[in-house]
């Protein structure tokens, strides 16, 4: 986190919780500066999915996609526009879950939409559950052949 977010010995606040929403799980956790006004670096949220319609509108606008993490998985990622504090952000869905990465303020000096993207790569297969995978679209039988 200190490379990504040029903060050491954070704050750190938050916990997931399983169980909830049909096992998909709810929760987030949020890293903040220690000294000064404790400004927040890094929120991580998992939370049931928006529509995936409004993932492929993100990318419609002109961020990166994410690449296939895990099956059935759609998301984008970017570096805000101005490069104010360095931020970036990333979103995933998979079925009916949804990950959000939003670095607020990320070190200087850094491809900060890779440090994005590479998080969401680590942790992705660690909160998104079984729960969340799509459902799997029975194949149709394939035609017998018939003999002449």
């Amino acid at each position: 986190m200190e490379l990504m977010t040029g903060v050491r010995n954070p704050l750190v606040r938050g916990s997931f919780d399983f169980t909830l929403s049909r096992g998909l799980g709810i929760g987030g956790c949020a890293i903040y500066q220690r000294e000064g006004d404790q400004l927040k670096v890094l929120q991580i949220d998992l939370t049931p999915a928006s529509d995936p319609e409004d993932v492929k509108e993100v990318l419609g606008d002109g961020a990166s996609p994410l690449p296939e993490i895990l099956p059935g998985v759609i998301g984008y990622y970017f570096k805000r526009a101005s490069g104010e504090d360095n931020a970036a952000f990333s979103t995933l869905v998979r079925g009916k879950a949804e990950i959000n990465i939003q670095l607020e303020i990320g070190a200087e000096g850094r491809d900060n939409a890779a440090d994005v993207l590479a998080l969401m790569k680590l942790i992705a297969p660690k909160l998104l559950t079984d729960a969340s995978a799509p459902s799997a679209t029975p194949k149709s039988p394939s035609p017998t052949p018939k003999k002449d």
